[in-house]
């Protein structure tokens, strides 16, 4: 119930950076997670972990050898991802530095990325901005899933996130759709 409190609160206040107004089912955390090579991935970094629910999975799943950090810019949700996950490194950061907290944490390739980030309320030039910061990190053959609410595919900004994902990657899968999460929800899977 915390965590459904907090995510509201960042929704009210930051629509545009909190893209739901409740956080993710466990449906799609595991729709999320599981398609990953959890075996051979040993740099990974979260984007926009709200209340920590994936960062949770995240971390009940890497290799011990791996190397995890998420990026977080609210300062509350950063702080409830910690409380959840005392064990992850969380930056209070923009995504668009990536590449310098890479550099931080000596990671040079970025095996996977797990996104939690709601791009259809980002302008294009701040979508730019992010695939481009992430596309510097993200190694050749890296994995890359983030979720798409079913209403909004259909909108332009959706349509436009999906041609951007299209021309971005070679490789594009989507998931079953989760049913059971508010609202219904699908995972966009990418491999560089």
């Amino acid at each position: 119930m915390a965590d459904s409190v907090t995510f509201l609160k960042n929704f009210l206040r930051h629509p545009t950076q909190v893209g739901a107004i409740a956080p993710s089912s466990a449906g799609l955390v595991e729709a999320m997670v599981q398609w990953f090579d959890w075996d051979t991935a040993r740099s990974i970094v979260e984007f926009g972990p709200g209340t920590g629910v994936f960062t949770e999975a995240i971390l009940e799943r890497k290799h011990a050898d791996a190397k995890f950090f998420a990026i977080e810019r609210s300062p509350e949700l950063a702080n409830r991802t910690r409380s959840r996950c005392p064990d992850a490194v969380v930056y209070e950061d923009s995504v668009t530095n990536v590449v310098d907290l890479c550099r931080q944490e000596s990671i040079g390739k970025v095996d996977a990325i797990i996104c939690g980030l709601p791009w259809a309320s980002f302008s294009d030039s701040l979508q730019t901005e992010i695939f481009d910061a992430m596309l510097d990190v993200l190694a050749p053959g890296g994995q890359f899933a983030t979720f798409a609410y079913w209403q909004g595919v259909v909108l332009p900004a959706g349509m436009r996130f999906s041609r951007r994902l299209k021309n971005t990657f070679p490789q594009v899968q989507r998931s079953h759709t989760v049913w059971k999460n508010l609202p219904p929800a699908f995972v966009y899977r990418c491999v560089r």
